[in-house]
């Protein structure tokens, strides 16, 4: 029977994972509505800038008390490279599919974060062998690949403010034969990402790891903008101040807070609760840009999508037992920022 003390952890861990699945799923609406102003080099750039602003101050103070082990600026290299390609490469998926589509075929990412735990963590092993590990893998990818089957010719373009989901991409005609790929690498890459900080930044805090990642991964941003940018970085300079609302709000709400409390919620509620809950990140985004964007998923699509949510969790309950302890640094689920 859970002590009164381990209840009260799990009761203040559920406000938390919750509001981490709202802001994760905020995500790709947030990168969906800068298609017609900023490229994706433009968005990571100044959303990353933003949130590695908001860290600094905090690293600062931790260097200057002599919290700020320097070992981490190494060990933070490996992950932040994984993280700045992860990264660059989903900021451009929102210009070639629509927010839901994207994050139903995004949860592929799960079967490779469980591969690569296999080949790096002895004791994830286990996993392999479960026969639920398999059933789940298979609905994944069987749910990924309904969603392009069926998927449908799309809605005329429409006129006025609902046009801007039908906003011309940077790279016109682009096709699914690109589009899906990208997604999937950008979800190999996250796992990739989520894998290195386990192995390289787990003997670190969190806030402190995550703090340094951002900075690396804001420079690495950055650069990017201002060579590949199409304006550079300056169009963001023009922004009416809803916009920058917008940046500020995707930045703050996608990158920066959504971490620290992604990992407070593993804390008290354990691994396979809180990335059960997580799973559910696609079907809010996806019923959110349904009135955002006027995105059409059918029936058939719809159904696909949740098949492959109930494998992503198959694969994270097997071989894991519900409640076990939870690492510092986690290596399931990684943020789709």
């Amino acid at each position: 029977m859970p002590s009164a003390h381990s209840a009260r952890g799990q009761g203040a861990g559920l406000p938390l994972i919750l509001a981490t699945l709202l802001a994760w799923a905020s995500v790709p609406l947030f990168l969906k509505y800068f298609v017609v102003h900023l490229d994706g080099w433009e968005a990571n750039g100044w959303r990353y800038g933003l949130s590695a602003a908001f860290w600094l101050p905090l690293l600062a103070l931790a260097f200057f008390k002599g919290n700020l082990p320097k070992p981490i600026f190494v060990a933070a290299l490996i992950p932040a490279a994984f993280n700045l390609v992860g990264q660059s490469a989903f900021a451009w998926c929102p210009y070639f599919m629509d927010p839901g589509f994207f994050s139903f075929v995004f949860r592929v990412q799960i079967v490779f974060v469980t591969l690569g735990a296999w080949v790096l963590f002895p004791a994830e092993r286990a996993t392999l062998r479960s026969p639920r590990f398999w059933l789940g893998a298979g609905l994944v990818v069987a749910g990924s690949a309904g969603l392009i089957l069926f998927k449908s010719a799309p809605p005329p373009a429409p006129d006025g403010p609902a046009a801007l989901a039908h906003a011309p991409t940077l790279a016109p005609g682009t096709s699914l034969a690109f589009a899906i790929p990208l997604a999937i690498a950008s979800g190999a890459l996250f796992a990739g990402y989520g894998l290195a900080v386990r192995k390289f930044m787990h003997r670190y805090s969190p806030v402190l790891a995550f703090g340094v990642i951002c900075q690396y991964t804001a420079v690495g941003t950055i650069i990017l903008m201002l060579v590949l940018g199409r304006s550079h970085g300056a169009a963001a300079l023009a922004f009416s101040p809803f916009n920058w609302f917008m940046l500020i709000a995707s930045s703050m709400i996608g990158i920066a807070i959504s971490h620290v409390l992604y990992y407070a919620a593993l804390a008290r509620l354990g691994v396979s609760v809180s990335m059960g809950i997580i799973q559910l990140q696609p079907v809010l985004t996806g019923v959110a840009s349904m009135f955002l964007f006027n995105e059409q998923l059918n029936v058939p699509q719809w159904s696909s999508g949740l098949v492959g949510v109930v494998g992503a969790v198959l694969i994270l309950t097997s071989g894991r037992p519900t409640g076990s302890p939870v690492e510092r640094t986690p290596e399931g689920e990684t943020c789709s920022a």
